[in-house]
């Protein structure tokens, strides 16, 4: 399979771009770290003897000096986790600028009090791109930030290549990776909401329409033009979105006349949320380390140890600072996620940023309204953990598998059983005539039989099942 993904990839992009990656710090509002990442950090920095768990007490110069000794390590112990931070949240866009399948020739490194707001890094730091440019021969500049328009077209003047923030970089991936026709014009809206506020004073092909001798007077500006065929071509994508959410309804709809309940899996890319739900279901969807492999919904049909079935969602995974704009297009396609009865979040147990990645999820899950949720919290991938090493810590009642090795499946549905509560689970006894059979084999195919004895033409059953399959034949209930 990667194989196959490697060699698609190759056949897509046979000459892969050369870029400098650019990443900039900004100290005067050092990324503070989440309260549970940093209870997490500061707990592996206690084990490592950098921070005192103890309060000393001041008894002299002494213990003042042990005092003011301690505290300079907090503070390198600080420093130390916001650079782990940092280093991590490059190797991730480092990871980004591969899966969009670029060759990283060169990593730059800017940490400054705050942006410059014409170009966000320094002048200084500008000639130092352009020397890199130079020497490596790059085709393009990868920003890890945002710009603002007016920052985009200040670069674009000053470098002798194109430039492209985070936003876009992330927007290319979903481009690439997007295979249905509802995918594509989700993409396709999120880039056009992109494009729109960065139309202005893009070179010459910006410029007004006529200046000279026979062109004044009433008409538009290329500008004008532009932003008016991008709005018509919104509304147009917009149009085509609503009949797939239509199309999406009448099939909800039909489902939902067999309540069979929704657990989607969610979780940061790349977590394994894939390889997970292959595991469980044999469905064969594509499994790659390539960030966003997965961008259109997957549903496929569960047994649960109960005998219950469910719908099992394999939806896109989210990343830090995911684009508004992405959240926003993919509402289709993340209505799995909001009608699901159980959310699955799937964390990397082998990620050093299992912590910050969770916050992040959380956060994109809050934005659409579906953090009320019940959720069980699945730490995935726990083959990649060290033996000597301990096992990491999620929430209570986590549990652990391991989606590529198939281990703590069996431990997963039964937590998923226990979880559910819509058409919970029921006891009930029957008295059934032989003669029913399409009864007995509905009842043995869809709950589990504690109880099961035979008296003349007369079968007595005792049956645990969902609700909605045990009351369908009520009239066959044993009465006591």
């Amino acid at each position: 399979m990667a194989a196959q993904e490697a060699a698609e990839e190759a056949a897509r992009h046979p000459h892969a771009e050369r870029a400098v990656l650019v990443a900039v710090e900004f100290t005067g509002q050092r990324r503070k770290l989440t309260a549970a990442a940093q209870m997490a950090r500061k707990a592996a920095a206690v084990s490592a003897g950098l921070v005192g768990a103890e309060t000393l007490e001041d008894e002299g110069s002494e213990v003042s000096s042990a005092v003011q000794s301690r505290a300079g390590k907090r503070r390198s112990a600080t420093s130390e986790l916001a650079d782990l931070d940092f280093e991590a949240a490059l190797a991730e866009f480092e990871e980004l600028a591969r899966s969009a399948g670029a060759e990283v020739a060169a990593t730059i490194i800017q940490r400054r009090p705050r942006p410059d707001s014409a170009t966000l890094v320094g002048q200084g730091k500008l000639e130092e791109i352009e020397g890199v440019l130079a020497s490596t021969g790059a085709d393009l500049v990868l920003f890890d930030h945002d710009l603002t328009p007016s920052q985009l077209r200040n670069l674009e003047a000053k470098l002798p290549c194109r430039v492209i923030d985070r936003t876009q970089l992330i927007l290319d991936i979903f481009a690439r990776h997007a295979r249905t026709r509802e995918g594509q014009l989700q993409v396709e809206l999120a880039q056009l909401e992109y494009q729109l506020p960065r139309l202005a004073g893009r070179g010459k092909a910006m410029s007004q329409l006529g200046g000279g001798i026979g062109t004044r007077g009433p008409g538009e500006t290329q500008l004008e033009t532009d932003r008016r065929k991008i709005n018509l071509r919104i509304d147009h994508v917009k149009e085509q979105l609503e009949a797939v959410r239509r199309i999406r309804r009448q099939q909800r709809q039909r489902r939902e006349a067999v309540p069979v309940p929704v657990v989607a899996l969610v979780g940061y890319t790349n977590a394994g949320k894939s390889t997970l739900f292959n595991a469980l279901t044999e469905a064969g969807v594509l499994e790659s380390s390539r960030m966003f492999a997965t961008l259109d919904p997957k549903l496929k049909l569960l047994q649960l140890p109960s005998r219950r079935k469910v719908l099992l969602s394999d939806t896109v995974g989210f990343i830090r600072n995911l684009p508004h704009t992405l959240v926003t297009s993919f509402r289709a396609t993340l209505e799995e996620v909001e009608r699901a009865e159980l959310l699955l979040h799937v964390r990397d147990a082998s990620s050093p940023m299992m912590e910050e990645q969770k916050v992040q999820v959380e956060r994109v899950l809050a934005e659409l309204d579906v953090s009320k949720k019940p959720v069980i919290e699945v730490l995935n991938k726990i083959d990649l953990v060290s033996v000597d090493g301990m096992m990491p810590m999620g929430a209570p009642g986590s549990i652990a598998v391991s989606g590529l090795k198939k281990l703590g499946l069996n431990h997963l549905l039964e937590a998923i059983d226990a979880a559910l509560v819509v058409d919970p689970l029921i006891e009930m006894r029957f008295k059934i005539p032989q003669s029913e059979g399409a009864v007995l084999a509905a009842l043995e195919a869809g709950a589990v039989l504690e109880e099961k004895r035979f008296e003349g033409n007369v079968a007595y059953l005792a049956a645990r099942g969902p609700e909605s399959l045990l009351n369908r034949y009520r009239r066959f209930m044993q009465r006591t």
